[in-house]
């Protein structure tokens, strides 16, 4: 149904482990990203998503579609924490979008240290993950989405022992500047220009990833 009303291109598909233990680490562009990212993948993905999204039919019907788990916003939701690492160690693939609210500008905003510490427990192979042209179809001051092109690009797989030897804070500076090329690279390949740059980051310290 999503080609229907954006062209969609997926780049480094093959990057993404068929079995095992995954967690795709995305950019958050708007509320498409979550049914987009994994449409084109052969294997199913779980998602997390703010508990009050629930309470809207339409969103509550989107998310029940792609297999989600609620997390409280604002708080450390350890119960969600937990389940998480329990999809991920019965070898499940997991999708978080570690920026943690959808992106005011396109840019990619620091990814806070708690993210790593999800891959260390579970020795998950982490992937990242860029979806350009969301955030121009739906951007987060727009009501409703408009039509457009959307490219996903799954980058190279960060195997569970090297994410191991770093701190969650090395970790978290890592994949912000993995993230942050590769939508660099990827929007120049399409002859985009860069995101202005970010007045202020807009990361939101201590809060749970969700859609």
């Amino acid at each position: 149904m999503l080609l229907l009303f954006w062209r969609i291109r997926y780049l480094g598909t093959e990057n993404v482990p068929s079995s095992g233990p995954v967690l795709i680490l995305g950019n958050h562009q708007s509320y498409l990203d979550p049914p987009i990212i994994g449409a084109g993948l052969d294997r199913q993905l779980c998602y997390v998503a703010r508990d009050t999204l629930f309470n809207n039919r339409f969103f509550a019907w989107l998310i029940d579609s792609i297999n989600v788990m609620p997390i409280k916003r604002g708080t450390a939701d350890i119960g969600a924490m937990k389940m998480i690492i329990e999809k991920l160690n019965s070898g499940e693939a997991v999708v978080l979008f570690p920026e943690a609210t959808r992106s005011c500008d396109g840019n990619i905003a620091e990814i806070k240290p708690g993210f790593g510490l999800l891959a260390k427990r579970s020795r998950a192979t982490v992937v990242p993950a860029i979806i350009d042209g969301a955030f121009e179809a739906w951007p987060r001051h727009k009501h409703l989405p408009g039509l457009g092109s959307i490219n996903v690009q799954y980058g190279k797989p960060i195997q569970p022992d090297h994410v191991r030897a770093l701190s969650n804070e090395e970790f978290a500076a890592e994949i912000t500047t993995i993230l942050r090329q590769m939508q660099s690279q990827l929007r120049s390949s399409l002859g985009k220009p860069p995101f202005p740059p970010a007045k202020t980051d807009k990361a939101i310290a201590n809060t749970p990833p969700t859609i």
